[in-house]
């Protein structure tokens, strides 16, 4: 077996790849630094929303992510420390992040889990983080009303730290040898 997405097949071994991926995502969240002119603020959110597509493959990254969802919904403390709880979040500024989670968890898991190449991992984070942007994107342009204003606050500061976190996904995410 060379990686997890493939080791990960009894359904104990899936189980706790799940919840320890809802888990990693509940403890990136609380480390935010807010940036100004925006109400998104930086997180390592992204970092493990697509490393738990890479590791886990596409049905079970998305499902941590889904759980990680659900916590929040149940007024678990998972989300950001800034920022509403529980269902508000979900309609506010970030939701549209948030709600993408599961979609670019899949998204990257189906492109790159268990890929030998670096640069298909890479890739494939990289279109998770798009699912996540697109995400944002819509919510905040239903907020502000003004596409192109949602671009600049919930996009455009966001990019280069993203690239750098999808390059990281792709090399956390490289092939291993079996237990």
């Amino acid at each position: 077996m060379t990686t997890i997405a493939v080791a990960a097949r009894t359904p104990r071994t899936r189980a706790l790849g799940i919840i320890l991926a809802a888990g990693a995502l509940a403890l990136a969240s609380q480390f935010a630094l807010p940036v100004p002119g925006t109400p998104v603020p930086i997180t390592l959110q992204p970092l493990v929303v697509v490393l738990a597509g890479l590791l886990l493959g596409p049905v079970d990254g998305g499902a941590a992510m889904v759980i990680y969802l659900v916590a929040g919904l149940a007024g678990l403390p998972v989300f950001a420390p800034m920022g509403a709880p529980g269902l508000a979040r979900l309609l506010g500024p970030t939701g549209g992040y948030i709600l993408a989670y599961p979609v670019a968890a899949a998204v990257a898991g189906r492109f790159g889990a268990g890929k030998p190449s670096y640069v298909t991992r890479s890739l494939a984070a990289m279109a998770g983080i798009l699912v996540l942007y697109l995400g944002g994107l819509a919510q905040l342009a239903v907020l502000t009303g003004n596409l192109g204003r949602a671009a600049l606050m919930g996009v455009a500061p966001f990019v280069a730290a993203d690239a750098v976190k999808a390059l990281v996904a792709g090399a956390l995410s490289g092939r291993r040898r079996g237990i």
